[in-house]
């Protein structure tokens, strides 16, 4: 892909995940007119710069951002936002990008959400939580139910809001690309 684009991609999509991660932070939402600017502000940049394939790889993109959170979504792990939120990103991305920023959003989601919990002192809380979604997952009537859903979990500053490592994932490997550490 172009320089170009990457420059493009950078001047959009940086501030639309700073405010998507203020937002999410200070809301514990991601909203849909800013997920739908995101999407169509990226399917535009496709299509300027890579014709019909530049829009058929964003589509791509959009799916599979779609595609890695759709499950948690459907079992009550998240908000739709978030999934919303990966989407915009997919189109910017396409579809591998998308899976790798996808990857490096959930390490870092997984290490703040440690280092949260540790300076929390809620070891053994998380643990039990833990153990209620292991238990969630092994039967079909409790699946996609309520039971053990994020919300029901309680809302706490402690909840992490995914939006945020989602959206560090993201800078993070479009940084790369632009800086020439990652080519795609």
């Amino acid at each position: 892909m172009s320089s170009g684009y990457w420059f493009a991609t950078c001047a959009v999509l940086i501030p639309g995940l700073a405010l998507a991660s203020w937002i999410d932070y200070a809301q514990r939402r991601v909203p849909n007119w800013l997920n739908a600017a995101l999407v169509a502000m990226g399917f535009v940049a496709q299509g300027v710069y890579f014709g019909a394939a530049g829009i058929g790889d964003g589509f791509l993109g959009l799916c599979v951002g779609l595609g890695v959170l759709i499950i948690p979504w459907a079992m009550h792990g998240m908000g739709a936002g978030d999934v919303k939120l990966m989407a915009a990103i997919g189109v910017w991305f396409g579809p591998w990008m998308t899976f790798v920023s996808f990857m490096i959003g959930a390490v870092i989601g997984g290490v703040i959400a440690a280092i949260m919990i540790v300076s929390a002192r809620r070891v053994s809380l998380a643990l039990g939580h833990m153990s209620l979604i292991l238990a969630k997952t092994r039967s079909r009537e409790t699946m996609f139910s309520d039971f053990a859903s994020a919300k029901s979990l309680g809302e706490s500053p402690q909840l992490l809001p995914y939006g945020v490592p989602l959206s560090i994932g993201a800078i993070v490997l479009l940084s790369g690309q632009v800086l020439g550490w990652w080519m795609m």
